[in-house]
């Protein structure tokens, strides 16, 4: 101790010092760095599962279109059928119709 009552450090105990808070420095980055991997990583996964979630809203939007075109060309054929159906048997009625009114 000096004259006004403060510890005299020596530079043994000066570079000890710095060594005790360089290796405390260099653990608290690896740390962090650590932890700022994890979120990263963490982060990526998020994004992926969003995409992921995403690919699987249109998947199911595509098949659902797909039913649906599928269903409208099957009805499409029906009404078409349907229409010539008429069309033959109305054909026939009024040419049946028209045999009868002549004499």
């Amino acid at each position: 101790m000096n004259e006004s009552g403060t510890r005299l450090w020596s530079d043994l105990e000066i570079d000890l010092l710095i060594e005790e808070i360089s290796e405390a420095a260099l653990e608290a980055i690896e740390q962090a760095a650590g932890e700022a991997a994890k979120a990263a990583v963490l982060s990526m996964v998020e994004r992926e599962a969003a995409m992921l979630r995403e690919m699987q809203h249109w998947r199911l939007e595509a098949e659902n279109n797909a039913l649906a075109i599928q269903a409208a060309r099957q009805a499409g054929r029906k009404n078409i059928l349907l229409a010539a159906l008429i069309g033959i048997l109305g054909g026939l009625a009024v040419g049946v119709g028209i045999q009868n009114l002549r004499p």
